[in-house]
């Protein structure tokens, strides 16, 4: 028979006498002896109608749940592996296996329709084989040797002229992947397929891990960015970010009982094999995992989307349908071959839950930035703050998170403070108990005032610990571009915000007396040692923060109290700044508020309560006009992404896969990033 144009052979069903080999579950200390692993990795070629291949599909082994049990997996088969490599070429086993694979896949269908567990067990079980030999493969000879060991050896030897090229069995088999992810219905039957399909094209496309090569001059991605792939797209996309957003669970282990007519043992080990036997599973790590599927196919997703971005090279067709795809609750919207619907709102609200990891945030910034139509709906959204809330987690937990991690938090709150609609109205939402919040308790807040504060709080933890450029200007950006904004900032956070001038001030001046002396030991570790590179950072933070509070008291003055109120009762602070030519000009303008309001409050009795001051500030600030101050522009900010983003975002994605996508990887030829370094 032909399958997608390419030719494969049946194999004989499977007999009652062969389902007896599955009554028994194979344990890993008995692969490295099993005689039909030791067969199919042999010298003698075996056809694709061999029912050898029967007797090698019928076992029960329950599938690997962690990167450790992959691990162990690879450990015990590792001497069939080095012995296939050097045997293959000679017999051909693993397109043999490839064909045996594509002859269930075509099929998988009408075994599903007509409950054929044992039919989808075996599919299942040649596509695991399959993945984890294309692994080591690719491991081990990178993306040119593996498409040698895809070369036909049987049909050279028993007819050259129809022998096929390896390229055109590896589209065969990423497409028969593609329907089984797309056109297969999901349930418990299906399920471990399913997952075992993305699993394999993940591996496939992990060429790219083991190359220094960009991944448009590569044979897996020319075949998944052109031609039947390409043109399943769309429909691959929707289908990945639905098994994401469903957050479906892998089906839990039933009773022996329900197996049907095969024997009580049987059917439970193979219930166990098709559900992925997580439904065994206590601890709270296991728990996290059950959902495989969910979390798979959004890594595969980012592969997808991030590769082969430059248009001038190759068109990505994933990228075009990530950053087209409309709402489905727009009636309006009519579903096209290239443009797909999807629920926004239930796309995110599992993005907001989820929003603890690397490849969420990842999402997460790709819709934002690039999806015009779902960053509108995200910005205008009455639940905004359950996406922003996260972020700020986060950053607050920025310590014991990768430094990735928290630039993709930084750069999607800039994003986000782009739009003067989001920067309005998170100062009107309010949030009670942020208990995650230690340093104080905050009985109540506006989301816009946590914002503030949070981002202050990453600034100075920058500047003490990290000294990261790119990290401070983005929260600074993100901070400007609130500010005309900006109301009724939470006493706490003023106060924070002075201090951190205050605290930078010193600093500064401190390093610029030291500067003008040579020779000084620095024993301040909180001082890098190249003094003059620290007083840059320094001298542009601080006018930076000086410009934020000019920005504050500008345009929302009358709206700002409390920050009146702080600036008034810290008015020393700017003695730091007047000396300072450099900061002159920002200083004039809160030199004019400060000249306004002080005589004011020098004038009131002492001993009276804050409560009093504030309603006289209050009072006066009815009397102030905004005409006073020199004018200046509003400040605003745009990220703009890197000219060439494939050197940041590739060797990124790739870490995050090789450290949770549970399956394990061999880091020995691993070429485009360190896998022994964190992020």
């Amino acid at each position: 028979m032909y399958y997608n144009g390419f030719n494969v052979n049946l194999i004989p069903p499977i007999t009652t006498k062969l389902l007896k080999m599955g009554t028994s579950s194979s344990s890993l200390h008995e692969l490295r002896d099993n005689k039909y692993l030791q067969q199919f990795s042999g010298k003698e070629p075996i056809s694709p109608n061999d029912p050898f291949w029967n007797q090698l599909l019928s076992f029960t082994f329950a599938p690997p749940h962690s990167c450790s049990d992959c691990r162990l997996l690879e450990d015990s088969i590792r001497p069939m592996l080095d012995t296939l490599l050097n045997s293959n070429p000679v017999t051909g086993n693993v397109v043999a296996l490839i064909k045996v694979f594509l002859v269930h896949s075509s099929e998988l269908k009408a075994a599903v329709l007509c409950d054929n567990k044992v039919f989808i067990w075996q599919a299942y079980n040649s596509l695991f084989i399959l993945r984890c030999i294309l692994k080591y493969f690719i491991e081990t000879l990178g993306e040119e040797g593996t498409l040698k060991q895809l070369e036909d050896a049987q049909q050279h030897k028993s007819d050259p002229s129809n022998a096929s090229e390896p390229e055109k069995l590896l589209e065969a088999l990423i497409v028969a992947l593609y329907e089984i992810i797309i056109d297969m219905s999901l349930d418990t039957k299906t399920y471990a397929i399913t997952v075992e399909a993305v699993h394999t094209l993940i591996v496939l496309l992990s060429v790219q891990m083991f190359s220094s090569r960009p991944a448009s001059i590569s044979t897996v991605y020319s075949i998944v960015m052109q031609g039947q792939c390409a043109n399943r797209s769309p429909l691959l996309v929707k289908t990945l970010l639905h098994h994401y957003t469903t957050q479906q669970l892998c089906p839990h282990c039933v009773s022996a009982g329900e197996g049907g007519s095969l024997i009580a043992g049987f059917a439970s080990g193979l219930w166990s094999v098709l559900t992925l036997n997580y439904g065994s599973k206590s601890s709270q790590k296991d728990a996290t995992s059950v959902t495989v599927l969910a979390n798979q196919s959004l890594l595969l997703l980012l592969v997808l989307i991030n590769h082969c971005t430059n248009e001038k090279e190759m068109k990505n067709p994933y990228r075009a349908a990530l950053f087209s795809f409309a709402d489905s609750n727009e009636i309006s919207f009519e579903e096209t071959l290239l443009v797909f619907k999807y629920d926004y709102n239930a796309l995110f609200k599992t993005i907001c839950t989820t929003l603890k990891d690397d490849q969420t945030a990842l999402l997460a910034y790709l819709l934002l930035h690039q999806n015009p139509s779902f960053r509108h709906y995200i910005v205008y959204s009455s639940e905004i703050s359950n996406l922003v809330v996260p972020l700020l987690k986060l950053l607050y937990d920025a310590p014991d998170k990768n430094s990735h991690l928290i630039y993709m938090a930084l750069i999607i709150l800039l994003i986000l403070s782009e739009e003067e609609f989001f920067d309005k109205q998170v100062h009107g939402i309010k949030l009670k108990n942020i208990i995650w919040y230690s340093e104080r308790m905050l009985s109540e807040i506006s989301l816009g005032s946590l914002t503030v504060l949070i981002l202050i709080r990453t600034i100075q933890y920058n500047m003490t610990r990290m000294h990261d450029k790119y990290l401070h200007t983005n929260c600074l950006a993100a901070l400007a571009n609130m500010s005309a904004h900006t109301q009724d900032l939470h006493p706490y956070i003023c106060e924070k915000y002075l201090n951190l001038l205050e605290n930078m001030g010193k600093r500064y001046l401190r390093i610029m007396d030291q500067s003008k002396t040579e020779g000084i030991q620095i024993n301040d570790e909180l001082m890098p040692t190249d003094l003059m590179q620290d007083l840059s950072v320094l001298d542009e933070v601080l006018r930076m923060l000086l410009e934020i509070l000019n920005s504050f008291l500008t345009f929302q003055l009358k709206n700002n109290i409390n920050l009146l109120y702080t600036v008034l009762y810290k008015k020393a602070v700017f003695n730091l700044f007047r000396p300072a030519s450099n900061f002159q000009d920002i200083m004039q303008n809160i030199d004019i508020v400060l000249a306004f309001f002080s005589p004011q409050i020098e004038s009131l009795e002492q001993n009276v309560s804050v409560r009093e001051v504030t309603e006289l500030i209050k009072s006066t600030s009815q009397l102030w006009s905004k005409d006073k101050m020199k004018k200046l522009p509003e400040l605003k900010f745009k990220y703009v992404e890197e000219g060439q983003p494939e050197d940041f975002f590739i060797p990124y994605l790739w870490s995050v896969i090789f450290h949770s996508s549970d399956i394990y990887w061999n880091s020995k030829n691993i070429l485009i990033f360190n896998p022994y370094k964190s992020s």
